[in-house]
């Protein structure tokens, strides 16, 4: 189960520079999904029962990485 500490890290060409962008699941029981379709990269924060909270959206092209961190199971 992802608990409150899931974190995914974009990282974001911008022309001039990379721009790095932290996604985070903000309360216990949400979790974070990446997903890339039609030239968008789209980061979501979940809740349980699977509703969106908040979303990022980065044209694709322009993504260099993306790093997923997942909650410490302790």
């Amino acid at each position: 189960m992802n608990v409150k500490g899931d974190r995914v890290e974009v990282l974001v060409d911008t022309g001039g520079g990379v721009r790095q962008f932290d996604i985070l699941a903000t309360k216990a029981g949400r979790r974070v999904e990446v997903s890339s379709a039609r030239g968008v990269t789209e980061v979501t924060e979940v809740t349980r029962s699977g509703q969106a909270v908040r979303t990022a959206r980065f044209m694709a092209a322009r993504v260099v990485s993306v790093v997923e961190h997942p909650a410490a199971d302790n």
